[in-house]
C-alpha cells in the first residue's frame, strides 16, 4: 500500500513564515547576559533548535534559582514582545506561495510561540487569511520535538496524521512531525541549517519551491 494522500498542510511559524528567530535569540541573549550567561548562536542552535529545550538551562547551571529563572523568562517575554512590535519581516516567497496553495488544500499553523507573541507577529502581516486555524503554546500538552503539536493539528482538521504535510525549518520541528506520523518538508534558515534533516521528505531552498513539491506529492499517490 502506498503513502496516504496529502489532504492538508500544517506550517510552522517562526523561521518558516516570518523571520522572528533572530529576534527571539536576541531577547534571550540580552536577558541571560544580565546574569552573566553568554548565549552563543551555537548554544542556541543546539539547545533550542535541535533539542527543543529551554536555553534557561544555562541560567540554572550558572546557579540561578527556579524563582529567578521564572523572573528572567518574564523579562525575556517582555523584551521579545518589544522587538516584535518594532516590525516583523515575512520571509521571501511566503506570501506568493500561500496565495498559490490557498484553496488547494486546507492549511493551519502549528507554532511553539505563545499566543500573545503570535498575535503580535501577525498584527500586520496579513498572512492569517490563508489559514483555517492556528495552534500556539499552551494549546497542546508538550512542545516540539514531541509530536503533540502536530497531532493536535491533525485532530483539528479531522484527518489522520499521515494525511497532513508539515513545513518546518528546524530539526526539533522535523522530529515532531515525523513522530506524529507526518511527511515533512524542511526549509532551513541560517540558524537551523546545521540540523539533521535526514528524515525529511525533502529539503528545499525557499518557500517558492513548495507548490511544485506539493503537486508532486499529490500526483504520486
Amino acid at each position: 500500500m502506498g503513502a496516504a494522500l496529502i489532504r492538508a498542510i500544517l506550517w510552522d511559524n517562526d523561521g518558516v513564515l516570518v523571520d522572528t528567530e533572530p529576534l527571539y535569540l536576541r531577547a534571550n541573549q540580552e536577558v541571560l547576559g544580565r546574569v552573566g550567561v553568554a548565549l552563543s548562536e551555537t548554544d542556541y542552535r543546539e539547545i533550542s533548535l535541535r533539542q527543543g529545550r529551554s536555553v534557561f538551562v544555562l541560567a540554572e547551571r550558572h546557579g540561578c534559582s527556579d524563582e529567578h529563572i521564572e523572573a528572567l523568562r518574564s523579562e525575556r517575554d517582555a523584551r521579545y514582545a518589544e522587538l516584535l512590535d518594532e516590525g516583523v519581516d515575512v520571509l521571501e516567497g511566503v506570501r506568493e506561495t500561500l496565495a498559490a496553495l490557498h484553496g488547494r488544500l486546507p492549511m493551519g499553523i502549528v507554532t511553539s510561540s505563545q499566543r500573545g507573541h503570535f498575535e503580535r507577529i501577525h498584527a500586520a502581516t496579513g498572512l492569517l487569511d490563508y489559514f483555517e486555524f492556528s495552534l500556539a503554546s499552551g494549546e497542546y500538552r508538550r512542545h516540539k520535538p514531541h509530536p503533540d503539536p502536530y497531532l493536535a493539528g491533525a485532530r483539528r482538521l479531522g484527518l489522520a496524521p499521515a494525511e497532513c504535510l508539515a513545513i518546518e525549518d528546524t530539526e526539533r520541528g522535523l522530529r515532531a512531525a515525523v513522530a506524529a506520523g507526518m511527511r515533512c518538508l524542511v526549509i532551513p534558515r541560517p540558524l537551523s541549517a546545521d540540523g539533521d534533516f535526514s528524515r525529511a521528505h525533502g529539503v528545499l531552498e525557499a518557500a517558492h519551491d513548495l507548490p511544485a513539491e506539493v503537486e508532486a506529492l499529490l500526483s504520486s499517490v
